[in-house]
């Protein structure tokens, strides 16, 4: 019975680095977005994880593919990843809210009336920008620092979904 566990332990203290868009990024990302559905979070903010998730797995998929077939390859991987997570849960997650903005001119112009959005879709794409930042913002931390923090990849995706999520809970 001690030996299945103490292999599993030692095999999991030998793994490489975790670094940021790693698969437990990934599996992290869509975790927290179904926990989020459980828990009746507002479906900006599902969208925001579940844009993180098809982001982040387009990141991760993309550095299996080692040969450049077309230009802008790596983007095209992500987008696709995440489109093709996206639009088959539009269905299934359908929110469409009003949203009046009133900068200026007469009602009915473009900076004055009021637009049907999907909160679900909204919030993905801001998902998407935040996974897609994620790197520049560690590479800068370390480039500052000197040094990079243990999973630091990981916790500052993981932390700054966090807060952009409460954020858009508290505000919407």
């Amino acid at each position: 019975m001690k030996k299945p566990i103490i292999a599993s332990i030692s095999a999991l203290l030998l793994l490489p680095a975790a670094y940021a868009h790693c698969p437990l990024c990934t599996i992290s990302a869509g975790v927290v977005a179904g926990f989020a559905a459980w828990m009746g979070v507002s479906k900006l903010v599902i969208g925001l994880f579940i844009g993180a998730f098809g982001a982040s797995l387009g990141w991760w998929l993309r550095k299996y593919i080692k040969k450049t077939y077309v230009p802008f390859q790596n983007t095209l991987i992500i987008l696709f990843s995440f489109a093709t997570t996206i639009v088959p849960l539009l269905p299934v997650i359908p929110d469409a809210s009003p949203l009046y903005i009133s900068l200026a001119g007469d009602y009915g112009s473009l900076l004055n009336r009021t637009y049907v959005i999907n909160q679900f879709i909204v919030g993905s794409l801001i998902g998407l920008l935040l996974i897609s930042i994620t790197p520049l913002l560690s590479k800068t931390m370390t480039r500052i620092r000197g040094t990079a923090l243990p999973f630091q990849g990981m916790l500052l995706t993981a932390g700054l979904l966090l807060i952009i999520g409460i954020l858009m809970q508290v505000f919407s």
